[in-house]
């Protein structure tokens, strides 16, 4: 496993997997217009096709990270291309929206084992003077992935149905299970790590039991909404959950999430600013949609008008990275709160102006890679000891993910609320753009460069 071509082979199949589940994120938001077209769908329901996705994503990791130390890579990795596959077939053939969403659910829980496993496979083939560089590439494929992403919809929606956006994931799967047959490493560890079911247990409930509880809510039943029958038994439940999650997670010696960890306050405020990137990742789930209805343009067209938005994440995300080495975090996290806010207000006042439309685009996409490229990475590496690294970025994943089903759950209900659609999405984009700017408000608390610095030098210093 250490020959050389062998680790290109191996490293060429890793990303054409975590690209193939990358993908089917970013082709939803092109998709939704035309899905709407076939199946019947309110739209507090068709929020769920982009939430449930990443619920059981985020719920399916540390069980398959867990198990592929346990049972080797290969198997795991196989297993998850392999569930992937089955609810891409699912999703292609559906024809109601319980099916739809069932399909993605068996979606989002597959691909949640295919990039934590290539990350492993990475640290099991390459050395390590070449593993930096392999991660690298791996982490490089999502932002890839919302580049080509709406292109790769608008082409094949402007001649073909929206269910071949999901079969093509077939084939490229059962290649994948090929190759990965044949090139993976198949050891598994002699001793079994611990692993911590209870917590894993527990987060599940927490953030099914909240996603469902704010996808109820019925917006023409004001505050009375939150203590309806079928919103408060979930809220509640959340509550629980999390407060037995805490207990469990502070006696566990391997927990998720290491409770510990928010006793530093950078920590706590990056949560937070991590949970508004998410809310401001959800809106460009909405966008296409809001397009055919403001400029009566096709689903296909709709997606094309993303592509600003992309090239902006696409050249933000390396010039932010350079740029937190040079001005520090804090600026950066800023700035990019900043910028997606302003944006957001771009597209309040867009009307039928492509002009305002187009800003605002390419506002948010700058934001969007400032807050989730480097800066908010950068700040919990330095922030964490060596060992609690991995955790930290789960964390920073958790709380991402937290936004992004809140916000497309409350824009949902925003547009549900509203007679017209569009003030609904207008509605939205103000009030995301108004907590922006309050979260980067909280965010100037962060460590300045210089004391960034200091603190970091100390820190190697430690623990050299």
């Amino acid at each position: 496993m250490n020959d050389k071509h062998t680790n290109g082979k191996i490293l060429a199949l890793l990303f054409t997997g975590v690209l193939m589940g990358a993908l089917d994120i970013s082709i939803v938001g092109p998709a939704i217009p035309s899905i709407e077209q076939t199946i019947q769908v309110d739209h507090k329901a068709l929020s769920w096709i982009y939430s449930i996705y990443i619920l059981f994503n985020l719920i399916g990791v540390s069980i398959f990270a867990k198990l592929s130390d346990v049972k080797g890579r290969r198997l795991i990795y196989i297993i998850a291309v392999l569930i992937f596959g089955i609810g891409s077939a699912v999703v292609a053939f559906a024809h109601d929206i319980t099916t739809l969403l069932l399909g993605r659910a068996i979606q989002g829980f597959g691909s949640s084992g295919i990039f934590p496993v290539a990350s492993a496979v990475v640290g099991d083939v390459f050395p390590p003077a070449k593993r930096g560089k392999a991660i690298g590439m791996l982490g490089a494929v999502f932002g890839m992935a919302f580049l080509i992403g709406p292109i790769i919809a608008g082409i094949m929606l402007r001649y073909f149905h929206w269910n071949s956006l999901f079969l093509i994931n077939l084939p490229v799967a059962l290649v994948i299970i090929y190759y990965a047959w044949k090139l993976l490493p198949s050891h598994s560890l002699t001793e079994n790590p611990h692993f911590d079911w209870a917590g894993m247990g527990l987060i599940a409930v927490l953030l099914a039991s909240f996603a469902y509880g704010i996808n109820n809510i019925d917006p023409s039943k004001g505050i009375n909404a939150l203590i309806a029958g079928n919103t408060l038994p979930f809220f509640i439940l959340t509550i629980l959950a999390m407060i037995l999650f805490i207990i469990v997670e502070l006696r566990s010696p391997s927990p998720v999430i290491k409770i510990q960890l928010f006793d530093v306050k950078q920590i706590r405020i990056i949560g937070i600013v991590a949970i508004a990137a998410g809310l401001v990742q959800s809106v460009t789930v909405f966008v296409p949609e809001m397009a055919v209805d403001a400029y009566n343009i096709t689903p296909s067209k709709a997606s094309f008008m993303l592509i600003p938005f992309v090239l902006a994440i696409a050249v933000g995300s390396p010039l932010s990275g350079r740029m937190v080495d040079k001005v520090g975090s804090r600026l950066i996290v800023m700035s990019g709160l900043f910028l997606s806010a302003i944006g957001l207000v771009f597209l309040y006042f867009s009307g039928n102006s492509h002009v305002n439309f187009y800003s605002g685009s390419v506002l948010i996409g700058l934001g969007t890679s400032m807050l989730q490229g480097s800066s908010m990475r950068y700040i919990m590496l330095n922030e964490v000891r060596p060992a609690d690294r991995a955790l930290g970025q789960g964390i920073l994943t958790l709380f991402l993910s937290i936004g992004q089903m809140t916000g497309a759950a409350l824009i949902g209900i925003m547009i549900a609320s509203k007679t017209v659609r569009l003030n609904g999405y207008h509605l939205a984009f103000i009030s995301i753009a108004f907590i922006s700017l309050a979260i980067m408000l909280l965010s100037s608390q962060l460590k300045s460069r210089k004391v960034e610095l200091v603190s970091a030098s100390a820190a190697q210093d430690f623990h050299d």
